[in-house]
């Protein structure tokens, strides 16, 4: 792993995978993410790209061509991701189009993941590159961070709760055994800010919303003023989502989706899909920050 630390906090960084694997506060010598035991869920933070979730049969139809790419894409568990120090406050991962990639999703892509640490916690800045001259790329990104939850060992999850920024109404969708959305959503917002936790919320999968006016989301405690926020102003889609009766809860914000149950399997058209112009640059982050 690669490791970068301030006055206030220390992150680490796997080489596999580019996954914030710590995020340690010195001031309350805490260690705020899921540290992956492998008997529950050995990750820590995939990075999803260029696809969320999953894809219908493992595959997806761009012009001419079927392409497969793996569940959350090709930045996860990847081992040969270039990476770099940069300064005292950036971890850098690369990632850039070869002839093999383009047999599995056919874009001249470049990607940079860079891991900006701050003050307050870390800045996860993701910058996607079209180096084609003339033709549009397509792809999808989002984070999967994995949070220890609760944060003190006194306390239960049940202590804690996920707050949004201006009280959500919102559907969650149900996901299907193939890890597809399904056509069916349930009512699960109502003019709330408050989401408590408890050991059953994940027992259908995650909570997948597409429509919520929060561009901050935090994890907090009944007990105490420690607490978690992210912002996910620049995301379209959040998923929720934890084993049940695991001590941790992922806050994923995500631009695309897994695929419908009844997708047509279009690239172009697959829901929450964004498009890059050719020669085009876009730039997109999310922040993890400790209050209190």
């Amino acid at each position: 792993m690669l490791t970068i630390q301030n006055s206030s906090f220390k992150i680490s960084v796997t080489k596999i995978g580019a996954e914030l694997c710590s995020l340690f506060s010195k001031e309350k010598n805490m260690e705020f993410m899921w540290q992956a035991n492998p008997t529950i869920w050995g990750s820590h933070a995939p990075v999803l790209f260029p696809i969320i979730g999953c894809l219908k049969d493992g595959k997806f139809l761009f012009e001419e061509g079927t392409y497969s790419v793996p569940k959350h894409g090709f930045i996860r568990n990847n081992a040969s991701l270039e990476s770099k120090i940069i300064g005292e406050n950036c971890i850098e991962f690369r990632s850039i189009h070869t002839e093999e990639s383009l047999k599995n999703y056919p874009f001249n892509y470049e990607f940079i993941i860079r891991y900006i640490l701050n003050e307050n916690g870390v800045k996860v800045e993701h910058t996607i590159i079209n180096h084609d001259i003339k033709n549009p790329m397509y792809f999808s990104l989002g984070g999967h961070p994995g949070f220890n939850c609760p944060f003190f060992e006194n306390e239960k999850y049940e202590d804690y709760y996920i707050e949004f920024e201006v009280p959500e109404t919102d559907k969650t969708w149900l996901v299907s055994k193939e890890g597809l959305i399904e056509n069916e959503s349930i009512s699960y917002l109502n003019e709330v800010k408050i989401l408590p936790l408890h050991a059953e919320i994940f027992a259908k999968d995650a909570l997948i919303f597409k429509n919520l006016k929060s561009k901050t989301i935090a994890l907090k405690s009944k007990n105490h003023s420690v607490a978690l926020t992210m912002d996910i102003s620049a995301f379209e889609y959040l998923g929720l989502w934890a084993k049940p009766n695991a001590p941790f809860v992922c806050i994923e914000p995500w631009l695309g989706i897994s695929d419908a149950v009844n997708t047509i399997q279009d690239f172009t058209q697959k829901e929450g899909i964004q498009l890059l112009k050719a020669g085009e640059t876009k730039v997109i982050s999310f922040e993890i920050n400790i209050e209190g």
